[in-house]
């Protein structure tokens, strides 16, 4: 099926859409990586038996549809039925009979299932009624959970597609000017303007231009970049289209971990049907415009996220940054002008171009317009993806959407923009999220991760642990990134480990000035962020460490002690939890703890319910 004009593609969303009305009732079941860790592809799998051995009025296996990461990820899998907007959780295989006799065949709500408010019994049957998503507005993630990501079809009876339609009945001054007026900056993390770093590409003189997406997305809790790719991998290629035609490229690549294999996998056929629909390769739509796109499988280096280090990765060189002094759009791959965007920048490239730029700078704030995507890890009630609008506050984010935090604890900080990022505390939580607010307060958007901390997270473990793994990641090119954090992270080791000494602070302080100025490229220049943020807003925290060897949150092993207080019951939970053999006590008696043994692992305190654990 070659689609050969615009006419053509309109006529074939008709015929998809028509086909898809035959089966009104749909049953979606996530497949997002989540949710397939807990055996969604099973699930599925018992729908499609069991559909086939019955005669269900309107319901076939036609009807049921694997879909990418419906995004509350915390209670998978999940499984949507449409268009009532039924939303169970925590499916088994075993249940799939359960739902299609009660809920198929005879309209039954099936209560368990249901979605509970965090700290409520309330049950929401339908997911637009659910706080975590009735709070989002989706723009990049339009399509993710709704549509099978493997069948071309499902995307253009969606309108997929559309955008490039009409792009290409536009001049590429055009294009440029209506991503310029929406104001999108760059999701991946720099938030640099998109139309902007198009405009210059494309007035380079140069016989050949590159357009390369950014899948790396090496940060620490984040997979917002993922999600898009597995579960609407034809809206990034789209983007990428519209790009090339806009820029005057022939030739594109996507640049995906290796840790991807889901994506890869779903990308690679996402090309593959483009080819075949006359969507990718020579003469596009009958417009004339020839451009093709291939995978570059990254090897999971968290340096080839900076944009000079993953080209010179595509190019089969070694992932090393290079001097700024001459930008990408100018040099780049092959010392050829490159346009670079992240996954979800070029995810909502078809949006503005079928709405108009001014609609989407409508959205979100002034400088920072429209939505993002965020991944929400940690201490939280509702971890998952979400997409908001630009200029929510964080206490929104955490709290409406997000559910708060588990078990009553209290809120402590949130991490945002990854290793790069900074911490921010409670005093920061009615700020605007967008990337001028949160780079004031000392962090950034980055690619949009999220962790959310509570009262039992200690800031300086917090800031050891991302120092480590920018030591790992560092690619050691240049001597302030590859001796300066080592040196940043060994002292704040020795802190946490109750060796530290007066005057430490100031010389982490200026190190990490050193660092910030003499680095290469962004890895080294936001290393010190980490523990730069947590000193900033929990100095208390490290001057326990240092002046009285306490680590107020309990977590340092070399600076803690369980004791076993008169509040235990004897329930025996501890017992068993502890690797070392430390705890003795007999039923319904207070039980005691041999610190000659104890290594402060902490198993007994996770376990016990009664609050007899304190921490010394």
């Amino acid at each position: 099926m070659r689609i050969t004009s615009a006419e053509h593609l309109t006529q074939l969303q008709k015929e998809y859409q028509k086909e898809a009305a035959k089966f009104p009732r749909k049953i979606l079941v996530c497949l997002g990586p989540g949710c397939l860790a807990a055996g969604s592809d099973r699930i599925y799998d018992a729908f499609l038996n069991h559909i086939a051995q019955r005669n269900i009025k309107g319901i076939t296996v036609e009807a049921v549809k694997k879909t990418g990461c419906h995004g509350l990820c915390t209670q998978g899998p999940l499984v949507t039925i449409e268009p009532d907007g039924l939303f169970y959780t925590r499916i088994q295989a075993k249940g799939v009979p359960e739902i299609i006799e009660k809920t198929l065949e005879k309209n039954e709500v099936i209560t368990k299932l249901l979605y509970s408010t965090p700290g409520k019994s309330q049950k929401i049957e339908k997911w637009a009624d659910i706080p975590f998503y009735s709070h989002q507005m989706r723009i990049g993630l339009r399509n993710v959970g709704q549509i099978d990501p493997e069948n071309i079809k499902d995307y253009v009876a969606v309108g997929g597609y559309q955008a490039l339609a009409k792009a290409l009945t536009m001049t590429p001054e055009q294009v440029i000017s209506e991503v310029k007026t929406s104001g999108l900056r760059g999701r991946g993390g720099a938030g640099f303007p998109t139309g902007k770093k198009w405009e210059t590409c494309r007035k380079v003189d140069s016989d050949i231009r590159y357009v390369i997406c950014n899948g790396d997305e090496g940060d620490p809790g984040a997979f917002m970049d993922r999600c898009i790719m597995e579960g609407d991998p034809h809206s990034v290629l789209e983007g990428m289209i519209i790009c090339a035609h806009a820029v005057g490229s022939i030739s594109g690549y996507i640049y995906v971990r290796e840790e991807y294999p889901l994506a890869i996998l779903n990308l690679q056929k996402a090309i593959e049907a483009a080819r075949e629909f006359g969507l990718l390769g020579k003469n596009i739509l009958g417009s004339g415009l020839n451009f093709d796109i291939k995978i570059s499988r990254g090897g999971g280096a968290f340096v080839c996220g900076e944009s000079s280090a993953l080209m010179r990765s595509v190019a089969g060189e070694v992932g090393e940054p290079r001097a700024k002094y001459i930008r990408s759009v100018i040099k780049g791959l092959h010392d050829k002008p490159t346009v670079l965007n992240n996954v979800e920048s070029f995810a909502t490239v078809p949006v503005i171009i079928n709405e108009g730029g001014k609609k989407f700078a409508s959205i979100g704030t002034p400088r920072s317009t429209g939505t993002k995507a965020f991944s929400l890890a940690g201490k939280i009630n509702n971890t998952g993806l979400i997409e908001v609008p630009m200029g929510i506050s964080l206490r929104e984010i955490i709290f409406d959407i997000g559910g708060g935090i588990p078990d009553g604890r209290k809120f402590k900080a949130v991490q945002t923009g990854g290793p790069s990022g900074g911490c921010l505390p409670e005093s920061k939580l009615d700020l605007p999220v967008d990337f001028d607010s949160l780079t004031e307060a000392g962090s950034m958007m980055g690619s949009g991760g999220m962790i959310i901390m509570d009262d039992r997270t200690c800031m300086v473990d917090v800031a050891k642990y991302f120092l480590g793994f920018l030591v790992e990641e560092s690619c050691g090119k240049c001597v302030p990134c590859r001796e300066g954090l080592y040196q940043l992270h060994a002292l704040c080791v020795r802190i946490t480990e109750g060796k530290g000494e007066p005057g430490d602070l100031e010389l982490m302080e200026k190190l990490s000035k050193y660092i910030q100025l003499g680095s290469l490229c962004g890895l080294g220049q936001s290393g010190p962020n980490p523990f730069m943020s947590t000193l900033e807003h929990f100095r208390e925290e490290y001057e326990a460490h240092i002046n009285h060897k306490k680590c107020p949150a309990g977590v340092c092993r070399a600076l803690i002690k369980y004791e076993i207080i008169d509040a235990c019951t004897g329930c025996l939970a501890c017992i068993p939890v502890c690797p070392v053999g430390a705890i003795t006590g007999e039923k319904k008696k207070k039980h005691f703890i041999n610190q000659a043994i104890c290594d402060q692992c902490g198993s007994c305190y996770a376990v016990c319910q009664f609050d007899a654990i304190e921490v010394k």
